[in-house]
């Protein structure tokens, strides 16, 4: 895999009737090729076809999550043309008027093509599923719920039961494939108070499964993902529940607002070069490129590109929001390419790319 830091500071099936059950039953998938670090692990999953996500047996599945107006801090003025999260034109095409597909739909038509993976995000105590979890499980992508975590040992001391059973079975009531990605970036020290410690968490994640495990929730395949940071001295891996707990491993890897360049094959090294170990399909839940990179973003992806087309890769959705800059200022933290003409066309040939595109999903001209 290259790496280079300049440091300047199959149509999814559509599962309509009774949920079967998994009953520990392992679902095997061969490892595909790719042009990425050569040949991956013997891939295992507890979900079964049909009923949870698993991986495709060639490539890697292509989502996004894509807020509302591009995730713009709500204090900044007006963007420019150049910058703007607002498509030019209304999106069109069957999905454009569900509940919260706008966004996904304009997104989608200047990509040229429908994605694999859409994203959402759910508070702790949010009801879900809501418009948009409703609307993409009405369809034939996959939804990507990222559920906030709670309290790790109120958790494990059955504060919430009643909570998480309730949430169990809305998600088993949707009666689709779900990737469900609890408590992402356990490893960051702004979760610490809530997290408390790596032992505290994995015990969480267990309790959490098995009470999904008695409402006979079987739709979900389960995604645990710290930073891939946190594999440079947060000990992230520290965290992992264990083989038998998780069906994909996963992690989020924006370069960094403390660089002014770095590739993607720099920020995902050491976490990758933990996951050979695991025989688990990478899922890479949260990359982007940022507005500071200026004219050199079309270049950041295309390098991107290359270094995920990597047999243990499996799913990778881009952040196609500003909703973690500090202000409109903010360019480091901003990942939407909405509006830049070079960047758009840079994503567009990566998920136009046959590896990324594993299901043969048509391909248009785009917007």
């Amino acid at each position: 895999m290259k790496a280079r830091a300049r440091a300047a500071r199959t149509r999814m099936p559509v599962v309509g009737t009774a949920l079967l059950a998994i009953a520990g039953v392992v679902a095997t998938v061969a490892a595909g090729c790719g042009g990425g670090a050569g040949a991956a692990p013997r891939i295992t999953t507890t979900a079964r076809a049909g009923v949870a996500p698993v991986p495709p047996e060639q490539g890697a599945y292509f989502g996004a999550w894509v807020p509302e107006g591009g995730g713009t801090p709500s204090a900044s003025p007006s963007p420019s043309p150049s910058d703007s999260g607002s498509p030019s034109e209304s999106p069109s095409g069957k999905d454009a008027g569900k509940p919260g597909m706008a966004p996904v739909a304009g997104f989608e038509q200047r990509l040229g093509r429908r994605l694999d993976i859409v994203q959402s995000y759910r508070g702790w105590k949010s009801d879900f599923p809501g418009g948009l979890e409703k609307s993409v499980a009405d369809g034939d992508r996959y939804l990507l719920l990222t559920w906030d975590g709670g309290d790790a040992r109120e958790i494990v001391q059955g504060e919430h039961d009643d909570l998480i059973a309730k949430r169990a079975r809305a998600v088993k009531a949707l009666g689709k494939p779900v990737f469900l990605r609890w408590s992402r970036d356990m490893d960051k020290s702004s979760e610490q108070k809530r997290v408390h410690s790596a032992a505290d968490f994995t015990a969480a994640w267990k309790h959490l499964r098995e009470i999904f495990k008695r409402e006979d929730v079987d739709n979900v395949a389960w995604v645990w993902c710290p930073t891939a940071r946190g594999f440079s001295g947060a000990n992230a891996g520290s965290y992992y529940p264990g083989d038998d707990q998780v069906d994909w491993i996963c992690a989020d890897a924006q370069p960094g607002a403390d660089y002014d360049y770095r590739d993607l094959s720099e920020a995902l090294k050491l976490f990758t070069e933990w996951a050979r170990g695991r025989h688990k399909p990478i899922m890479i839940a949260e990359f982007g490129v940022p507005k500071s990179y200026g004219p050199r973003r079309a270049e950041w992806l295309r390098e991107a590109a290359k270094t995920l087309q990597d047999p243990q890769v499996k799913a990778v959705v881009y952040f196609n929001s500003d909703e973690q800059a500090k202000n409109a200022r903010d360019r480091r933290r901003s990942y939407s390419v909405t509006g830049d003409a070079h960047a758009i066309s840079a994503l567009r040939e990566l998920a136009t790319a046959p590896y990324f595109n594993p299901r043969n999903l048509p391909v248009t001209s785009g917007g």
